[in-house]
């Protein structure tokens, strides 16, 4: 992952300080809604909505059955096409390749159309350690980029930021990467917009090299697919010389009409639009139209291993729509930042500690950045189960073991403050292999429990602070039954 998120603490800490910043929850709560609702009508206006939804799911997973076949079929169509492809198999050797590729044109600069994966390796500080400098071309991506800031959205990674504090890092920044704002630059969506156009327009025209990720790659024909609302994405894969693209190895897709199915879950889950304005695809290259070089660098960095777990593979079905966090509770009140990985929200909580593993303090604390409510599994397009693969994340983190991570044996300690829930479920364990004891405890549960506190002590209190001890019975179901019906004990 980026080394920006090195270092970030776990959820629980992040989360603290987070819900304390009043600007921050009002920004995301605006926004938030804001999408859910027009997604809802977007998609209410598809009778056969859950039928697309269910197709997108039945494609996404035989394709990760078969994911080496198809992944084949694509390197040798994008060959044929006149493209090179590149296999990484971490970001190490990722940004290993596009600095190389970077390097072999003699440019020191690149123009970068929205790729979540190169944020995930860290391609951007790669870039800089080797003197070459990566311009973010998508608008919330240039807030950040120009703020020294992090993504905290999967669709909208400046979600944290209202319009005056876009205006402000405009004002102050823009002039060190190129183009200085306006004079008077007012807080207007129109007037920020336009001078994030006026500030990108050269470097479009200038840039001879091109990075990009890839939201769909087709195997039958080698084809990759951009959508996305601005323009830019156009920008950056046509008017370079040499377009590099970074995408994972999840993004394939068998056929055409695979495609046609997620190119109506997307637009309405992201975006609640029907259709995308830009939807660019391209196939090698073309004498006289578009880059003349063409590179896919294949990233796995932890999907092969993720690939592995039956439950936890399905993960890997995400579109990147960002449905899941504009639902989610938790997100909406602790931000993306929180969840210390390029990937926020229900689907960074499971998909972060699968690439990374959950050896440490933050990866084994995301499994628990969630109240299970479901929420993100009703409105995910291709039906993932966050909460089952949340619960299943969980059990790992609690056992411990041992898990691969790119070919390396990683060894999974027990999360730091789960030492008393696992005594308990021994406890538990225990009394329950017991009959008779299990027995005694609920006759003096039972006999007791108006001596019984209304809050529990110790560390039991944070949990009873926001939620009712439940009351026992007078007596237990196991007497009720002797008692009415003279059952076995």
């Amino acid at each position: 992952m980026s080394g920006t998120y090195l270092g970030m603490p776990a959820f629980p800490k992040a989360a603290h300080d987070a819900v304390r910043n009043g600007t921050l929850r009002g920004n995301l709560r605006h926004a938030t809604h804001t999408i859910r609702d027009k997604r809802a009508g977007a998609v209410a206006e598809l009778a056969d909505w859950e039928e697309l939804r269910a197709a997108g799911k039945a494609i996404k997973d035989r394709t990760l059955r078969h994911l080496d076949h198809y992944l084949v079929q694509l390197e040798r169509a994008v060959t044929a096409a006149g493209g090179t492809v590149h296999w990484a198999a971490d970001a190490e050797e990722a940004n290993r390749i596009v600095t190389d590729l970077v390097k072999a044109t003699g440019e020191r600069e690149v123009v970068k159309v929205k790729s979540m994966a190169t944020q995930e390796i860290g391609l951007n500080e790669a870039l800089e350690a080797e003197g070459i400098r990566a311009y973010e071309t998508d608008l919330a991506e240039l807030i950040v980029q120009l703020g020294d800031d992090r993504p905290s959205h999967i669709l909208v990674p400046a979600i944290h930021r209202n319009r005056g504090e876009i205006r402000d890092i405009f004002a102050e920044r823009m002039g060190r990467w190129g183009r200085a704002a306006p004079e008077g630059l007012t807080d207007r969506p129109a007037d920020l917009a336009e001078a994030a156009r006026l500030h990108l327009r050269e470097k479009f025209l200038r840039a001879k090299v091109g990075v990009s990720g890839a939201n769909f790659m087709v195997a039958e024909t080698g084809t990759l697919v951009v959508v996305e609302s601005e323009g830019n994405g156009r920008m950056c894969l046509t008017l370079p010389e040499t377009l590099i693209s970074v995408v994972g190895i999840e993004k394939v897709v068998p056929t055409w009409r695979d495609l046609e199915v997620f190119l109506q879950l997307l637009p309405r889950s992201s975006t609640a639009e029907r259709m995308n304005p830009y939807t660019s695809m391209w196939t090698g290259t073309t004498d006289g139209d578009g880059p003349r070089e063409f590179h896919l660098v294949l990233l796995d960095n932890g999907r092969t291993d993720t690939l592995a777990d039956e439950v936890g593979r399905q993960a890997l079905r995400c579109i990147r729509c960002s449905a899941c966090l504009n639902v989610c509770p938790v997100y909406e009140r602790a931000g993306g930042h929180a969840y210390g990985s390029v990937y926020p929200g229900p689907i960074g909580a499971i998909l972060t500690p699968q690439l990374r593993g959950t050896g440490s303090e933050v990866d084994a604390s995301l499994p628990y950045a969630s109240s299970l409510c479901g929420a993100c599994y009703e409105v995910c397009p291709v039906a993932i189960d966050i909460p089952e693969v949340l619960v299943h994340l969980r059990e790992r983190v609690a056992q411990g073991g041992e898990v691969t991570r790119n070919g390396v044996r990683v060894t999974l300690r027990p999360a730091k403050g789960h030492a008393a829930e696992r005594a308990a479920m021994r406890a538990a364990r225990w009394a329950l292999d017991r009959p008779g004891v299990l027995r005694a405890g609920q006759r003096l549960a039972s006999r007791t429990r108006r001596l019984h506190p209304k809050r529990l002590p110790g560390p039991g209190r944070a949990w009873s602070d926001t939620r009712a001890v439940p009351e026992v019975p007078a007596e237990s179901f196991r007497d009720w039954w002797q008692r009415t019906r003279g059952g076995a004990r």
